[in-house]
């Protein structure tokens, strides 16, 4: 074991292999369909792989590599801001106007309440637009909230995921 990892609890060793196993078998799940909202592909190549390092929103609409993201997010314990964004796609995907102020208040009170289970990191100006947006609540009552957690993701995640060994090891596992 190297040594920076020596003073962490078993708990969280455990949890890396973990981590490190479930997202193996995201990425072997050709069937997985997170959401709707990926592309439906039947192999993944090289090229669509390295697209992903190009565009942030390339990387999303693909299945593997929502699900590749998603798996570095939970390793970084930071899965909640991909939850919230596809939260909020499905949400303006809502036809029925009547699941409108439900699935709102479910959004709210699981992400962006104080003290919500999965908060997002967001500003109190925001919290506060989003929460008057609840009253009369529309398909774009979280896209400002959305896009603030999606510019997170873009700016600061997305460059560390593409950095990550195992990124490399997807890149370099078409190769060989």
């Amino acid at each position: 074991m190297c040594r920076a990892l020596d003073h962490l609890p078993i708990t969280c060793l455990e949890r890396a292999k973990e981590l490190k196993t479930r997202f193996g078998n995201f990425l072997q799940k050709q069937e997985l369909n997170i959401m709707g909202h990926s592309k439906k592909s039947n192999k993944l190549t090289l090229e669509d792989r390295q697209k992903w390092s190009q565009s942030f929103h390339e990387l999303l609409l693909h299945k593997e590599g929502l699900c590749a993201f998603t798996a570095f997010l939970s390793s970084e314990y930071s899965e909640e801001n991909i939850a919230f964004y596809l939260a909020c796609e499905d949400y303006t995907n809502t036809k029925s106007s009547s699941k409108l102020c439900s699935k709102a208040r479910k959004i709210y009170e699981e992400f962006i309440c104080s003290d919500a289970p999965k908060e997002v990191n967001l500003d109190h100006e925001t919290k506060t637009i989003t929460l008057n947006n609840m009253e009369q609540p529309t398909l774009s009552c979280f896209n400002l909230a959305q896009s603030k957690i999606y510019t997170l993701m873009e700016k600061d995640c997305y460059p560390r995921f593409l950095k990550s060994t195992d990124y490399q090891e997807l890149i370099t596992q078409h190769l060989g």
